[in-house]
């Protein structure tokens, strides 16, 4: 089905084949059919509404943690991100709501200000809130089901739901949490996540925190390239005995610095890959199946990647 914008009535921005490369950080990938930036949760569940049940729909944040292939997507891709969607509001001592698009970091950044303890983990976690709750990012010890006790949803058909306790909505089975994975259905759009602190904190404490973490993954991860958050799933959750992490076993695999096209395996840290200035989407998703191949030959392991790749070849 040919999507035409002048099809819909909304009162964000509704462009047809628009090109997605600027949207995401590693910079490559084709355009959408029909790509939306809903001005707000009614504008995003009207649009929804209009939308034939049979054209797919790809929800997109800020691009952190996605390769976008060169063909782009089919359907329309919706994006939840800055303005109404990166607002964060604080909702009694040590809660606050997040809406999808907002930064971890910001989020992370917010609670310090506001005395808010057990939320400057998510400094380390590259992207916005909505990705996170889909791959139940985490880093430093903590994961986002340790914090998260509500989430806000739009259904494909435009009807809102909202998920609490258990995360569990009427029509709707228990919300699955595992390492770097939920069970969160996937005709769900996230829109915003109420997000619990463990204590009352010193600003300036939770501040140094913050800035204690950026600054070790600037020392340690290549945050100046174009580039994602990590690459593939540690084959074994934190806390496991004899714990293997991803970046060894391609270290060990003789990966680093590993080039296809304009695509590299980072010199600094080896479970990154890099868009050198010149890559495709291809070649970045190709240099990712030579790491792990090269992995499962010396190693016996099969990574799982942690970065989406969506779209046509």
């Amino acid at each position: 089905m040919e999507l035409k914008a002048d099809q819909f009535t909304v009162r964000g921005k509704l462009i047809e084949n628009a090109p997605l490369a600027p949207y995401t950080w590693f910079r490559v990938g084709g355009p959408a059919d029909l790509f939306f930036i809903p001005a707000d949760e009614d504008d995003l569940s009207d649009f929804l509404k209009q939308l034939p049940e049979d054209v797919p729909v790809t929800t997109l944040g800020v691009g952190s943690n996605i390769i976008i292939r060169d063909g782009g997507v089919e359907g329309v891709v919706i994006r939840l991100a800055g303005g109404y969607w990166g607002q964060i509001e604080q909702m009694n001592a040590t809660t606050l709501f997040a809406r999808s698009g907002s930064l971890d970091l910001s989020v992370a950044r917010f609670a310090a200000k506001s005395g808010i303890a057990g939320l400057s983990f998510l400094s380390g976690i590259p992207g916005s809130i909505g990705g996170a709750m889909r791959t139940n990012a985490g880093c430093y010890g903590k994961e986002l089901k340790d914090v998260l006790n509500q989430v806000e949803v739009i259904d494909r058909k435009g009807e809102k739901h909202v998920f609490q306790g258990e995360l569990v909505d009427y029509g709707y089975p228990k919300v699955g949490f595992s390492y770097r994975h939920t069970d969160f259905p996937t005709d769900l759009i996230v829109t915003g996540a109420l997000l619990s602190g463990d204590d009352v904190g010193d600003p300036e404490t939770l501040k140094a925190e913050i800035e204690a973490h950026q600054a070790r993954r600037a020392e340690t991860q290549p945050i100046k390239d174009k580039t994602s958050g990590s690459t593939f799933a540690n084959p074994d959750p934190p806390g496991t005995p004899d714990q293997r992490s991803a970046w060894k076993l391609i270290d060990a695999a003789g990966c680093r610095g590993l080039r296809v096209g304009g695509a590299q395996v980072s010199e600094k840290h080896c479970n990154f890959l890099i868009n050198t200035g010149d890559a495709r989407a291809s070649d970045l998703e190709a240099l990712g199946e030579l790491v792990r191949a090269r992995v499962l030959e010396t190693s016996g392991v099969e990574l799982r990647w942690e970065v989406r790749r969506i779209g046509r070849y």
